[in-house]
């Protein structure tokens, strides 16, 4: 997995708006593979959102960041459980991603 040597130290040099900003990127990657013979590249998207969400968590240093982060992490396992989750449910959950932050939330336009 690309992030799999990703150390909490060389994350926390992110600020936590970029944080957020890269996980979505990985969720706007999976948008791509939606269609059921993407599921593979897919379940890889929302594996490297997994890791990057669990290293944010790890340095969460508001205790309401990190229970809303712990919320929205539940939903992404269960995009990354389903079989062929609905585009809805992929939109719905970045979308809540996004909103986390006043940073990140100025990229909502790309939910169109």
């Amino acid at each position: 997995m690309q992030h799999a040597s990703l150390t909490t130290e060389r994350w926390a040099a992110f600020a936590p708006g970029q944080r957020l900003l890269m996980i979505a990127n990985e969720l706007n990657r999976a948008s791509a593979r939606m269609a059921p013979e993407d599921g593979r590249s897919r379940r890889l998207s929302y594996e490297r959102a997994l890791r990057l969400t669990d290293l944010t968590i790890q340095l969460a240093d508001r205790p309401g960041l990190r229970r809303e982060l712990l919320r929205w992490r539940d939903l992404l396992a269960e995009l990354y459980l389903a079989e062929e989750p609905r585009a809805e449910a992929h939109r719905d959950v970045l979308r809540a991603l996004l909103l986390l932050s006043p940073i990140t939330a100025t990229q909502l336009s790309i939910l169109g």
